[in-house]
């Protein structure tokens, strides 16, 4: 676990690819992508089904661990329509049903043509950026002068080399001159783009259940 203090609010960047918020005792996870496997089968290409229920795990053992109030999911909790199917649904209902915490999704571009479905869930869903302490949390970069910025969307991992090994690892991405934290994507078949260190920049890199910084 890394912690930084930032806009009067003090950041837990957790190895299991979420912030924690201990004042207002909120979990923040952005990009889950439930259901991106089944989207895959039904184009033909075979991906194992256990992908969804180890993201659901993962994120029962954190509400259970920390017993946040809410949890804010920053977009993109399902991957697409084609994914939606029953064992999604009834796995995402049952997770609903075990945990005691406040879901709130902001939609993300994935979510967007899922609304209607999304009403039989028993969280709450807003398709707009939301003020949270002093920060501002959106699905994608939405920068505000003067609050922090936290957002997903771009699934952000730094690149390390060295003599022997190239790694590809997922990051928190805090990019200072523009009051912006990307936050990796929860959900563990999501792809992501390379993110590059430069000056005002600090990469927290996840490495195991370790949470590293890596600046310029």
């Amino acid at each position: 676990m890394q912690e930084i203090f930032i806009s009067g609010s003090t950041l837990q960047l957790l190895p299991e690819k979420a912030v924690y918020l201990q004042d207002s005792r909120s979990l923040l996870v952005a990009d889950v992508h439930l259901g991106k496997s089944e989207t895959f089968q039904k184009l033909g290409i075979p991906i194992p089904n256990r992908v969804n229920q180890e993201t659901i795990d993962r994120l029962k053992t954190l509400c259970t661990r920390l017993q946040p109030a809410q949890m804010i999911i920053l977009g993109d909790l399902f991957h697409s329509r084609l994914g939606l199917v029953a064992e999604v649904f009834n796995a995402w209902s049952m997770f609903l049903a075990s945990v005691e915490v406040e879901v709130k999704l902001i939609v993300g571009n994935h979510d967007r043509a899922l609304t209607s479905q999304l009403q039989q869930f028993s969280m709450e869903f807003v398709k707009h950026a939301i003020q949270l302490e002093n920060l501002w949390l959106s699905h994608e970069p939405d920068s505000q002068s003067h609050n922090l910025n936290i957002c997903g969307h771009i699934h952000p991992y730094l690149k390390i080399k060295n003599r022997l090994d190239n790694f590809r690892l997922p990051c928190f991405y805090l990019d200072a001159n523009k009051k912006q934290l990307m936050l990796p994507s929860f959900g563990s078949f999501t792809g992501g783009y390379e993110v590059q260190l430069t000056q005002g920049v600090i990469a927290y890199v996840i490495a195991e259940n370790s949470v590293i910084p890596f600046a310029a």
